[in-house]
This record gives C-alpha cells, structure tokens and sequence, in this order.
C-alpha cells in the first residue's frame, strides 16, 4: 500500500469514529447534544494533534522511540501547580474555579520553568538533549514527591478536586480557554512549518545532521520549546496523558514503515485522533463513565512500552 493509502485509510476511520460519537443515541435533541458533542471533539482533536506531533518531534530530536516529552517532568510540574494551589489557597480559591485563570496559570508557570531549564542547561556549549532529559527526570521526581506530600496533608475534601485534575477529561472543556488553546496550536504549527526540512536529516543524529549542513544545535533548542509548549497546552487544557504519545508515534512507525516525517506526523495524528476518539466513547458507552480515558491509554501504553523494552533488548 502506499502511503497516501495508509493515510486516506486512517482518515476515513478517524471520520467514522468520529461521526459514531457525534451521532450515537442523540434521541432526536440534536439542539442540546450536538454542540456539546463537536466542543468535546475539538478538544480531543486539538489534543491529539499537539501531544501526537510533539512527541514525533521530540523522538526526532533524541533519536530514540521509546521517550516522550513527559520525562521533561511537565506532567508533574502540572500536578505540583495544582496540588500546591488547593494546598495554600483551597479549592474554592480563584485558580481552581476559574478555568480560564487555571488554564493560564498552568501555561505560564510550565513554559517559566522550561525557560529557566533551558537557559541554565543550554548555556554551556557541550551540554546535550540527554542531559536535559537526566535533569528532567529528577525534577519530574521532585515534583510528584512535593505532590504527594502535600496532598497527603490537604483536608480529604479537597484532595478530590486534586484527584480530578491527575486524569485527562473531556467533559465540560471551557470553550473560551478551547479558543486560546486552538489559536496557540495554530501559530506553534505556523512556526514549525521552516523546520520541516531538517526532520529527515535529523533523525540520522547528530553527527551526520551537523555534516549535510542543519544548524543543529540552535534548531534543537527552538523545537524543544516547540515540544514544551504543545505539551503544556494540552495538559493544561484537559490533563496529563503520559503514554498517549509514546503509543501513536510508535504505531505510526509501525504501520507507515518510513522515515519521511511528512507521512509520519500525519499518521501519528490521525492515529491519536482515533484512539482519542475510541477510546472516549468506549469510556461513555461501555464503561458509563466508570473509568477515565487517560487510565485506558496509559495502561495500553504501559504494556506498549514494556513490549518496545522486551523487544529492543531482545535484539
């Protein structure tokens, strides 16, 4: 098959899904169901897209398949923001009733530390993406450790509003802050179109990056803000899915067999798309909203990872 094939597949099923959870037991009050149903599959859409292409990227700039951008530690700074927030303010202060003033807190606190990470990391010429991600792992660890101490001591009460924002939601997504997020996305990818080029050479590594002529080290630092940002967008806006991204870029290798990006950043997309959208309706439709989607995806994930882990020590 080729890959327009591949693509066009994956597309009409990403319509299909999508058409079975706009229309699914609308009962005739399309006027009360509809838009809530498209607001729900916009965010699914704009979150998919930002997690699936940011973690092609960042698997690009590591060459290496089995990390994502979350071993930066901005899942866990998200939930350190919002633990500490119900830890000295409450749960009934301001940045956790106001979604749209969460919604920027969260944002600028995550791209502060990533500014200040990348500015004392990369000042120094030598220092490379490894040991950014070393030093992402220890912060992510010091954040879920803050984390759990704090919530460990908040009134049992509010622990619950805590534990809410630890899984990904599409329920009653604020479309104010959707907006904000959608226009975000859209000029992250307005920016990212001049370093399209570079992607294929790239993930050949360094060295032979650094021959055929990309500047390699300063479009590393400008895409690894690229990846921040999409990463604390979509955190932000509905909550951190830590192995969603691990598991559409990895399934897109798969199933595209190329190292074009063109066709694999569509088909990661496509691919997030589905599962997104697959995997909510099985959360309302047969699960009947027992569970979350982020605990289908991770636990999915976690047993892609372990299979990847088996297998690349295996050869």
């Amino acid at each position: 098959m080729t890959y327009r094939f591949k693509l066009a597949s994956l597309g009409v099923i990403s319509l299909l899904v999508i058409t079975i959870f706009v229309t699914i037991n609308v009962g005739g009050h399309w006027d009360y169901v509809l838009p809530k149903r498209l607001i729900k599959i916009a965010a699914i859409v704009l979150t998919g897209i930002s997690i699936a292409f940011a973690t092609m990227v960042f698997q690009t700039i590591t060459n290496n398949r089995i990390l994502t951008p979350s071993i930066i530690g901005l899942d866990a700074l998200y939930m350190f923001i919002q633990t500490l927030v119900v830890y000295v303010f409450g749960s009934m202060s301001l940045p956790i009733v106001n979604k749209n003033f969460n919604f920027l807190l969260s944002i600028t606190l995550m791209m502060l530390f990533v500014s200040i990470l990348f500015r004392f990391l990369f000042r120094r010429e030598g220092r490379n993406v490894y040991f950014l991600l070393l030093v992402g792992i220890v912060f992510g660890t010091l954040f879920g450790s803050m984390s759990t101490f704090m919530q460990v001591l908040i009134d049992p009460n509010e622990f619950q509003i805590v534990q809410d924002r630890m899984f990904a939601s599409f329920n009653n997504v604020n479309t104010d802050v959707l907006t904000v997020a959608f226009i975000a996305v859209l000029l992250v990818g307005a920016y990212c179109i001049r370093y399209y080029k570079y992607f294929d050479v790239m993930s050949l590594g360094r060295d032979h990056a650094l021959n055929l002529g990309v500047p390699y080290d300063s479009v590393v630092k400008r895409l690894l803000i690229v990846v921040a940002i999409l990463i604390s967008i979509s955190t932000a806006l509905v909550g951190p899915i830590t192995f969603l991204g691990l598991l559409v870029a990895n399934l897109a290798h798969e199933f595209l067999r190329t190292y074009r990006h063109k066709w694999l950043i569509s088909g990661s997309m496509l691919i997030s798309i589905i599962a997104l959208v697959g995997g909510q309706l099985i959360v309302e439709r047969v699960f009947t909203f027992s569970t979350t989607l982020s605990v289908i995806i991770n636990f999915i994930g976690g047993v892609y990872f372990l299979y990847l882990l088996l297998r690349e020590n295996k050869s």
